[in-house]
């Protein structure tokens, strides 16, 4: 790759790809939910205008897509998916690095996400750069599993 991945926010022109990001990382769930993942689901183009929607790219165009929601007292990592052909690049390690630095630029000390239960490389990868499982159950029809990150004041994990 020529450039260094940059992070932006989101624009109304990226929805479509967006969208084709989310559907081409997830798609290989539905086998195993029996349904689409929620993320398939999603309203890009309202998270967009809502700016909640962040866009990884480089010289090979966005490889992929970060939505985070404010919520009372955290940030929720709501998704995150790289392409399948650019999986493997650090691109997500990014995105995840970049989740902890905007919860703290915004004053959260805690950054929450939930994974479908049948996603266990998700949740060993969570746990990898210190994510802890805080419970499990049923919620918008899913089986989730549910993981905290508690930020430091010195910006470090």
């Amino acid at each position: 790759m020529a450039a260094d991945p940059r992070i932006r926010a989101a624009t109304a022109a990226d929805v479509p790809l967006i969208a084709q990001i989310v559907e081409r990382a997830y798609r290989h769930y539905i086998p195993h939910m029996g349904k689409p993942p929620g993320p398939m689901l999603d309203d890009y183009a309202l998270r967009v205008s809502k700016g909640a929607v962040w866009v990884i790219e480089d010289a090979g165009g966005i490889g992929g897509i970060l939505v985070l929601l404010p919520k009372p007292g955290h940030l929720l990592l709501d998704n995150v998916a790289v392409a399948p052909m650019r999986q493997g690049h650090g691109l997500g390690r990014r995105l995840l690095a970049f989740a902890e630095a905007e919860a703290l630029r915004r004053g959260y000390r805690e950054i929450r996400l939930y994974t479908h239960q049948t996603m266990v490389e998700n949740q060993r990868l969570y746990a990898a750069i210190g994510y802890e499982e805080t419970g499990r159950g049923t919620e918008a029809g899913y089986e989730r599993v549910f993981m905290l990150k508690r930020l430091g004041d010195d910006g470090l994990a």
